[in-house]
């Protein structure tokens, strides 16, 4: 206290023009030296390398030791490139000529501060994802945590993150095995034999070395697909390069033991999942529900996964179960090989390289989550701590549990009690809906330690807009994305929801997992896999995909960015009835084809063909009251654009149109002073609000949710004004929507109607169905 103290009352000395030129320049300038009477005494003081700049002398040779706080000062205020943007802030706030003393006085006693950190708590340091974040969120978390930034901005290199109190005890370099399992007996694991430690999928999947020659095959050789029906996930394909005779079959009985489950989880998880069980399940069967047993077969296997019909309303929660074991299981089975081994080292002859001890990767992290909403990620930590329990007598120890329930917990009481929204709406909606977070997670020694910095997590839980403002773009002194080198399973929960949100943040995520870091960050080359180290561990990164729809932009991504050898499993079940079926208004639907030459030229295609074929039939106003759907926001643009130019009447609603626009474009349509109104379709998915007065519906395009046709048309019943008659329905598709068009219509139509190029008229209603 005494030093800081002392590098205050010197700093208040100083005039402005004196500080800024001390910051500038390291040193005083000469024109402002003190002269005295008496003569100075030479000092010969020797500085260290770091030292670059020099200092100004002592003014008395009786105080030597002011002299040395002052050449501390110095060393404060030399500027260094992680607080390089702090002190030009600082340098135009000095200029400004109302600034107070008491201001300089604060300024000054954070430099000192700065400078004395070794003698700060070392828990202020932050970790290297939070000093990516923007300046709200970045003093938000720092005031939770107490965290202090400390980054490289001139080279956009993050310092490596340093926590005393909690970096040994989550740190797998200098643990061990006998003090991590302290609830099954050493004898137990002893006893276990060797074979039946290769049978374990974990191990036969992550001590798989491929040849050069295979890694050419995959990257060149199609896959060749084959495909079966399982009972519960219908008809399933499975596609590989290397593994052409192979198809996996499901296991009519499924014994946890059975399964490799790392010990504490094969106690835990049937009383975890037994809120999904029912009394049907056979006595063998009891930890299983049917869909989870088929599911987790695939994944124990560590094949990619992809499983286009989870449901918020339905399956959501029996899945994110599913998922969270395989998860939770490879990260102990991976820790616990890492702790065996540092045994194994301790106990071995210095100065000898083995190369059984490769158990890791170049980074830590092995399993990213992606989730849209952070109530998503409460729930998935909630299910990593109700696993790690194995009674109640024992509780795990959750560090930062207190912030985590702050941040990404939820008031019931924000949200009005009178809002009527569909059960899906409610479901897809519930608890705290912010998109934007990112969160690491440790486990180790029946410990988790949440905000871990990436670099010594075992588990991210992120969202695609969390991701990408880490990520960064090309060009930008911020950016990291070394944390994502070595990750072995990537789980992408309800991808459909990204579509509405920003999928361009999906592809840039895929873009920058599994590259090659650009720095060491610590890393012991001697136990890093030789998979990593060739660079190839996007081969064996598994990929688990889960979405309420198929769509061509979810597809691309399980065949594009998916490369995993041991082959991938998608269900492709074709819906036999489509949404139509739920149309409750007597309702007559005109099908109108288009043509394009191919998938690129289908946008303009499509524009082309509505400004010339269909918006001249509604331009009269008999044909008022005109609802135009939009699933696209760019196509929304274009013709909001098109429709002021030609000056027609009309209104727009979007999901950036603010509340008052929004009321007042709703009155206007239903009154009928507006003859358009253009909705789009995220609008729809965010609100869900009822529009009134719709006389006639064109669905620009086919809606990516199969089941906002029928709400869309059954909007119409809200208006009861005896208009019945005077409905119409028109629905713009091209060969290009196949899948859309089953989803809506049903698989024997589509066929129909992808044959023939008339426009096809349906009067259908949910009782003839």
């Amino acid at each position: 206290m005494g030093k800081r103290r002392g590098g205050r009352e010197l700093l208040r000395t100083l005039s402005k023009k004196q500080r800024r030129h001390l910051k500038e320049f390291g040193e005083e300038h000469p024109f402002y030296d003190k002269i005295s009477g008496r003569p100075e005494a030479t000092q010969i003081c020797e500085l260290s390398e770091n030292s670059d700049k020099s200092s100004a002398e002592s003014d008395s040779e009786t105080e030597p030791e002011q002299a040395s706080v002052y050449h501390k000062l110095l060393a404060t205020l030399k500027t260094s490139p992680e607080s390089e943007s702090e002190e030009e802030e600082d340098e135009s706030e000095s200029e400004e000529a109302g600034e107070s003393e008491t201001e300089m006085d604060s300024e000054g006693s954070q430099e000192t501060g700065e400078a004395e950190g070794g003698e700060e708590d070392e828990n202020d340091i932050p970790d290297k994802e939070e000093a990516k974040d923007t300046a709200e969120q970045m003093l938000g978390e720092e005031q939770a945590d107490g965290a202090d930034t400390s980054c490289d901005l001139s080279h956009g290199v993050i310092e490596e993150f340093t926590d005393a109190k909690h970096e040994s005890e989550f740190s797998l370099e200098t643990n061990f095995m006998e003090e991590e399992s302290g609830d099954y007996n050493a004898d137990e694991r002893r006893s276990s034999t060797s074979q039946a430690f290769s049978e374990d999928p974990f191990k036969q999947h992550m001590d798989k070395e491929m040849e050069e020659k295979e890694v050419e095959k995959m990257s060149t050789l199609s896959k060749s697909s084959s495909q079966t029906k399982w009972p519960r996930l219908g008809q399933v394909t499975f596609s590989s390069v290397l593994e052409k005779h192979k198809t996996l079959k499901p296991d009519k009985e499924l014994d946890v033991k059975q399964l490799h489950l790392h010990k504490p989880l094969e106690v835990t998880w049937p009383k975890v999942n037994k809120q999904f069980l029912s009394s049907l399940n056979k006595p063998s069967d009891l930890c299983f529900t049917p869909l989870q047993r088929e599911l987790f077969c695939i994944m124990n296997t560590y094949r990619d996964l992809f499983y286009p019909e989870r449901t918020a309303l339905t399956n959501g929660e029996e899945i994110r179960l599913a998922y969270c074991l395989h998860a939770l299981n490879h990260v102990l089975k991976a820790n616990a090989q890492v702790l065996t081994n540092n045994a194994k080292r301790r106990d071995q002859k210095p100065r000898i390289d083995n190369d059984d001890y490769r158990d890791q990767g170049l980074t830590r992290p092995k399993v990213l989550m992606l989730v849209p909403f952070r109530e998503c990620a409460l729930r998935i930590v909630h299910i990593f701590i109700s696993l790690l329990e194995v009674n109640s007598e024992r509780k795990i120890d959750v560090s930062n549990k207190k912030r985590f329930k702050g941040e990404f917990g939820s008031d019931p009481e924000e949200r009005p009690p009178n809002l009527k929204r569909p059960e899906d709406y409610e479901a897809v909606f519930a608890g705290n809906i912010d998109d934007h977070f990112r969160i690491g997670v440790a486990i180790l020694q029946k410990s988790m330690r949440l905000y871990a910095p990436f670099y010594s997590s075992d588990i991210i839980i992120a969202s695609p807009l969390g991701m990408r403002t880490i990520i960064g773009a090309e060009g930008e002194k911020k950016r990291d994305f070394d944390f994502l080198s070595s990750i072995e399973i990537l789980i992408i929960d309800q991808a459909d929801i990204y579509l509405m949100q920003n999928w361009e943040h999906v592809l840039h995520l895929m873009k920058h997992i599994n590259l090659l870091p650009l720095d060491s960050h610590g890393v012991d080359f001697s136990r890093v896999r030789m998979l990593n180290l060739n660079n190839w561990s996007k081969y064996y990164r598994q990929t688990l995909l889960f979405s309420a729809l198929h769509n061509p932009q979810i597809n691309s991504i399980f065949s594009k960015h998916c490369f995993n050898y041991t082959g991938q499993v998608a269900v492709r079940n074709i819906p036999q009835v489509g949404s139509i079926s739920h149309v409750v208004v007597q309702l007559p639907h005109v099908f109108r084809r288009l043509e394009a030459d191919n998938l690129t030229s289908v946008i303009d295609a499509r524009f082309q063909f509505f400004i010339d074929k269909v918006l001249p039939e509604y331009r009269d106003a008999i044909m008022s009251h005109t609802l135009i759907y939009v699933p696209s926001y760019f196509d929304y643009v274009r013709l909001r654009n098109y429709f002021k130019k030609e000056e027609l009447n009309f209104v727009h609603i979007c999901e950036y149109t603010k509340k008052a626009g929004i009321c007042r474009a709703r009155r206007f349509f239903l009154k009928g002073d507006r003859q358009f109104l253009l909705l789009t379709e995220r609008f729809h998915f965010y609100k869900r609000y009822t529009i009134k007065g719709i006389r006639n519906l064109i669905f620009y395009e086919l809606p990516t949710y199969s089941h906002f046709y029928s709400e869309i048309c059954n909007m119409m019943k809200a208006t009861d004004n005896g208009m019945d008659a005077t409905w119409t329905c028109t629905v713009l598709y091209s060969k290009y929507d196949a899948q859309k068009l089953a989803a809506v219509v049903g698989i024997d139509r589509t066929a129909q109607m992808l044959q023939s190029k008339k426009n096809v008229h349906l009067f259908i209603t949910g009782e003839n169905e």
